[in-house]
């Protein structure tokens, strides 16, 4: 995709998206899938920031973050906007064209990469703050601590699984146990934690697992 960086041009551990072997594994699937939906338009309407996000940004350390899982880059272009470098992840190609396209997604402190996120190794030490909002890949979470700079931040919002009437994913594959959030991250400095019902801005509710943890500070 024009403009945006590849797994293999910017972590060279991994293939560059969209060379094959000659055969579809997960991840050409799940690309595909992810596509799918994006070009359907799906999330279409949003984009709005994660609220969460917009009410601890004050408590968070400023500098380099990186969104994983960003979509259509709600929380890049508002990361950016607030003076941050961001590293701006994702599997779908579609995803990240839809994001190119908004106003301020041209900021030279973004960079946009197609990556599939059950490969996606970040580099240790190198981000200030992490956000991972509405995405669970269980094979990415033991990795994630060691990205953070120390004294660096994770702010981490999912789906759990809930009795009640809710928005989001139907499938509980899709869904996080109570308490599993936490428990990934008991090496973090665990500042704030809540599981419970959310209204979305857009009226929707929400089942969410809500983490902000920090490492430890050198």
């Amino acid at each position: 995709m024009p403009g945006a960086l590849s797994i293999g041009a910017t972590f060279s551990a991994f293939r560059t998206a969209g060379s094959h072997t000659g055969k579809p594994d997960m991840s050409d699937t799940d690309r595909s899938r992810w596509n799918q939906r994006y070009r359907e338009g799906s999330y279409r309407s949003r984009t709005h920031p994660t609220p969460l996000l917009e009410q601890w940004l004050p408590e968070l350390p400023r500098g380099r973050a990186l969104d994983v899982a960003c979509g259509t880059g709600r929380n890049t272009l508002y990361l950016a906007g607030k003076g941050y470098a961001v590293d701006a992840v994702d599997i779908s190609m579609e995803a990240l064209a839809r994001a190119r396209g908004k106003p301020g997604a041209d900021n030279p402190c973004i960079r946009w990469i197609e990556a599939d996120l059950d490969e996606f190794a970040p580099p240790a030490s190198r981000y200030d703050l992490m956000v991972v909002a509405r995405f669970v890949s269980r094979l990415l979470l033991p990795g994630l601590p060691g990205a953070l700079k120390p004294g660096g931040a994770l702010l981490y919002e999912h789906h759990i699984i809930s009795d009640k009437r809710v928005a989001g994913p139907r499938d509980t594959a899709f869904r996080l146990a109570p308490g599993e959030l936490r428990s990934s991250f008991h090496a973090l400095d665990i500042r704030f934690y809540r599981e419970g019902l959310v209204r979305d801005p857009d009226g929707r509710i929400m089942a969410l697992a809500q983490m902000i943890a920090f490492r430890a500070g050198p």
